[in-house]
């Protein structure tokens, strides 16, 4: 008989759950404690380990149950509170999360988690800190628009001036840590040759992306979260809208398309089709955003940079 596990993370504790069997134990949250949790499952026939995302304390346990080649779920916190009100279950607690941890991924279709390189996860934690920067520098730059007293001025713009270094010492960062590894500095490679593609969203897709190249055009387009829903119900039509994905790669694909909507000629010829269809420019841009990220699932899937895939594409190589 196959079992599931379930793993609710915080800062000290580790809340572990079997079923069917019913074994509940706990551990620290240390390199001891993760050494015991894959003792404890190493021995059983477990079909899958789901693991709450819990804004960077599950990495340590991750890490090690996936060097000992144990199957381990990433679980969606906003799709394992659905699933708890769905089964009735209104109470929260840790050891009743890590039980509905382990029916969530023993009931719900989950995609194992992606063993990431080193330098992968250094370009995650990195980009978390750049989007924390970058989303202060707006602030003050919002803030100071209504400032009238002259120091503080002078204050808010040596404050936005020290931000905007960082920011781009972060962006030196991530391409440095990139040309560290030969497999992400390849796929970098093939990201940036297309034409709006810039540093930081190469790096984001490397990152908060490793299934690019492994999925559907349609599935790389939900993940993200520009693909279109239906919302019709009997005579009710309603507006076709995105939902759910990766926000974080969403953000940056949203300015690289607006980008690549003025420089990128493909896009920029589909832009324009669009919009003299009289489609709106949110549609229009959406629409942008899908048709880049799809192109660059195909480029890494068939290991071709923009120039050699737009080649490929050609009855006439020689045009080339």
């Amino acid at each position: 008989m196959l079992s599931f596990c379930g793993i609710d993370v915080s800062k000290d504790r580790l809340d572990v759950m079997v079923l069917p069997e019913g074994h509940r134990s706990s551990v620290p949250n240390d390199v001891a404690g993760w050494a015991e949790l894959v003792e404890q499952l190493r021995d059983c026939s477990i079909a899958a380990i789901g693991i709450e995302a819990s804004g960077g304390y599950e990495r340590g346990a991750m890490r090690a149950l996936l060097a000992a080649d144990l199957p381990v779920r990433q679980v969606n916190p906003f799709k394992l509170r659905q699933f708890a009100r769905a089964s009735g279950v209104l109470a929260k607690s840790d050891p009743l999360d890590a039980r509905m941890i382990a029916s969530f991924v023993a009931t719900m279709p989950t995609r194992p988690a992606p063993r990431q390189a080193r330098a992968a996860e250094r370009l995650t934690e990195m980009l978390a800190v750049r989007r924390q920067l970058s989303a202060e520098k707006v602030a003050a730059e919002n803030a100071s628009r209504l400032l009238e007293d002259a120091m503080l001025q002078r204050l808010s713009r040596r404050r936005i001036a020290r931000l905007a270094a960082d920011i781009d010492v972060l962006d030196q960062r991530l391409v440095e840590i990139v040309a560290t590894d030969v497999a992400l500095a390849h796929r970098y490679r093939l990201l940036t040759s297309m034409p709006g593609v810039g540093s930081v969203l190469a790096c984001t897709l490397i990152a908060l992306l490793p299934e690019l190249g492994r999925l559907s055009r349609k599935q790389v387009a939900a993940l993200v979260g520009v693909a279109p829903y239906a919302f019709d119900s009997g005579a009710l039509k309603g507006r076709r809208c995105i939902w759910g994905g990766r926000a974080n790669v969403r953000q940056v694909l949203y300015m690289a398309a607006m980008s690549a909507s003025n420089w990128n000629p493909v896009l920029k010829a589909f832009h324009d089709r669009l919009a003299a269809a009289g489609k709106l420019p949110k549609v229009v841009i959406v629409a942008v955003m899908r048709k880049m990220i799809t192109m660059l699932n195909a480029m890494v899937r068939d290991d071709l940079a923009w120039a050699e895939r737009r080649c490929s594409r050609h009855i006439v190589p020689t045009a080339c």
